[in-house]
């Protein structure tokens, strides 16, 4: 009996010293904290994370170079900016001359067909007006040059509400660009150069020349 009891009463410390071991290793944050704190030394003690090392910086001298070679292009890049500005301000000048010319010249091949209508109607008139001479008056004759004349007189005014005129160069100085010669005639009290006669009137649209006047120039008389 003296050896059963003293074996459960071994057996009873054995398990009393389990169960105090058991509750001091479960409640005691020491040991979690200590590994804790080994791993985050461990953690912190480990090799760096490359990419946080320091970059190194540029040099001044290629931070110069650099800087340069920026102002260079932009200087280029406001040159070909103002050029394109200025081709761009030409194109847009050229075009509104263009369309400004065409609202003024835009008849100018039907003033050329019209001009020749003035001329017939102006030989009729003249025509006319040596038929109804003082001597032999004859009423008809001169009915008709009167409304002839009143015709080339509204005429020439339309020509001239639309910018067509006749040129009138007797007496002024030779232009091939208005004028074109027929003929040469003796300089009697005019200047030599100058334009004596008209054979054929010339008009301009809007100051453009749309057909030249047949003139006759004086010239020096040779004895």
């Amino acid at each position: 009996f003296f050896c059963t009891g003293t074996c459960a009463h071994l057996i009873c410390q054995q398990n009393l010293f389990r169960d105090t071991d058991r509750k001091v290793f479960l409640g005691s944050p020491c040991v979690f904290s200590t590994a804790a704190q080994q791993r985050s030394t461990g953690d912190e003690c480990g090799p760096e994370d490359p990419r946080d090392e320091p970059k190194h910086p540029l040099s001044d001298c290629a931070l110069e170079h650099k800087a340069i070679k920026l102002e260079e292009q932009v200087r280029d890049l406001t040159e070909r900016y103002r050029k394109a500005l200025a081709d761009s301000e030409n194109v847009r000048r050229r075009t509104q001359k263009f369309v400004e010319d065409a609202k003024l010249f835009g008849i100018q091949s039907f003033c050329r067909d019209l001009v020749e209508v003035a001329d017939i109607l102006e030989k009729t008139a003249e025509s006319a007006a040596e038929e109804s001479e003082p001597s032999n008056p004859n009423p008809t004759l001169k009915k008709i040059y009167e409304g002839l004349s009143l015709i080339e007189a509204k005429l020439q005014s339309v020509f001239a509400k639309h910018g067509l005129q006749k040129m009138n160069p007797v007496g002024g100085k030779y232009d091939p660009y208005d004028h074109e010669i027929v003929c040469h005639v003796p300089a009697e009290g005019m200047q030599p150069g100058t334009i004596a006669l008209v054979t054929q009137d010339g008009y301009k649209l809007h100051g453009r020349t749309i057909r030249h006047a047949l003139v006759g120039v004086a010239v020096e008389s040779q004895e």
